[in-house]
């Protein structure tokens, strides 16, 4: 088994349009949640989230690739550019076809789908751009990443609602752990926020109108968010070698399916992929510092994840520290574990947590250190990330200090 690291990582997102700025608003415990400003946000009732602000696209990319860019593939292109400059590599010869991408997205080109939709059955237009399938297709932004950096490795785009972030950085990591590949860019990327995506999340009824307030008593619900975070996973061998700088190492992931329901977690479900992650890792529970939960903001997740935690770690639990960071950046759906694990790598490079934002009161069923309202110096050497996805897939990762 090949020893699996991080050499690069980017990201643009509510709270900031680069790793750094996204670190600083987590170590402020920032809000990135607001008004929404998209087309037609007086017709919806829920008209908050966590939206990247006084982005412009043409700053980045020309008319043509615009015209073949979903705004989910334009944050990912941005991110992987970010993540590959601190990584220092370049993708030739043998290393370009030891190199792939794999990415993490629910509903990939929506902002795309909205635009057409209305195109067609509000404007009555009978004719579409001809590359509408391949700017929304959930696999453009894993193939113009590909493209980009000339990356000819094993390629391919995971949906698995919530947990797609995590589940393609797995599979990342268990690519590169058996030898299929030297390098993988993973992570993931998601842009919902346009009024058919916020609509199809307002019948859930799972939406908060105010703010996204995880583990609080008074909570009650989860504010969707935007953006992508890429990471460069690589052989630690390969890395060594070239003297690059190690962000953290990857040790375990675990994945499972609850196979009980469609939209209620499962507790069951949760403490077996958090399990499975540890026991991959083969590193002892009592060595386990911080997790960042999944932590949506939502009654059902909220307490079904503090008892899978509670479960699992027994006696150490009341010693974790566990925070949701979806209460500054939003719950950027297929892109959250990504966004997600650059506080883990921040915990572990420097010793930050970041906090759980919007904590109020107190949940007798949330009974955790949450890390309320306000970042926390700790030094912790192992770090866990959780994703528990609507349709019962979970996905589980675990890093650590290097």
């Amino acid at each position: 088994m090949k020893r699996v690291v991080i050499t690069g990582q980017g990201t643009i997102n509510a709270l900031g349009k680069s790793v750094n700025e996204t670190l600083d608003a987590m170590r402020e415990g920032r809000c990135g949640i607001g008004q929404l400003s998209i087309r037609d946000v007086e017709r919806l009732s829920i008209q908050i989230g966590g939206q990247v602000r006084d982005y412009d696209a043409e700053t980045h990319f020309n008319r043509q690739q615009i015209a073949l860019y979903d705004r989910f593939t334009q944050f990912t292109l941005i991110a992987a550019e970010e993540a590959i400059k601190q990584s220092g590599l370049s993708f030739e010869g043998e290393l370009a076809a030891q190199s792939g991408v794999i990415l993490g997205t629910a509903g990939g080109g929506m902002q795309t789908s909205d635009e057409n939709y209305r195109s067609v059955y509000e404007d009555g237009k009978n004719r579409v751009h001809p590359f509408v399938v391949p700017k929304l297709m959930n696999n453009a932004a894993c193939s113009h990443l590909s493209m980009n950096y000339n990356l000819m490795g094993p390629s391919f785009t995971v949906a698995t609602a919530c947990a797609s972030s995590n589940h393609a950085m797995g599979q990342a990591f268990h690519l590169i752990r058996g030898g299929g590949a030297k390098v993988v860019m993973a992570g993931g990327s998601e842009s919902m926020l346009c009024f058919g995506g916020v609509k199809a999340w307002e019948g859930l009824r799972v939406m908060s109108r105010d703010a996204c307030r995880p583990f609080s008593a008074n909570r009650n619900g989860m504010v969707q968010g935007e953006g992508a975070a890429v990471f460069v996973f690589e052989e630690f061998e390969h890395a060594k070698a070239r003297g690059a700088d190690i962000l953290a190492e990857v040790i375990g992931f675990a994945m499972t399916s609850d196979a009980s329901d469609i939209v209620m977690p499962s507790k069951q479900g949760a403490a077996r992929a958090i399990r499975g992650a540890i026991a991959d890792a083969q590193v002892p529970l009592e060595s386990v510092g911080y997790i960042n939960a999944h932590g949506t903001g939502t009654a059902a997740n909220d307490k079904t994840e503090c008892a899978a935690v509670a479960d699992v770690f027994g006696a150490h639990a009341d010693d974790l520290m566990i925070s949701s960071t979806k209460s500054m950046h939003g719950h950027v759906i297929g892109g959250t574990g990504a966004v997600e694990l650059l506080a883990c790598i921040m915990a572990l490079r420097e010793g930050v947590i970041a906090p759980t934002i919007g904590y109020e009161e107190s949940d007798p069923e949330c009974a955790l250190d949450v890390v309320p309202n306000e970042a926390r110096d700790a030094k912790v050497d192992v770090v866990m990330s959780n994703a528990f996805a609507f349709g019962g897939l979970n996905a589980v990762l675990a890093l650590r200090k290097v």
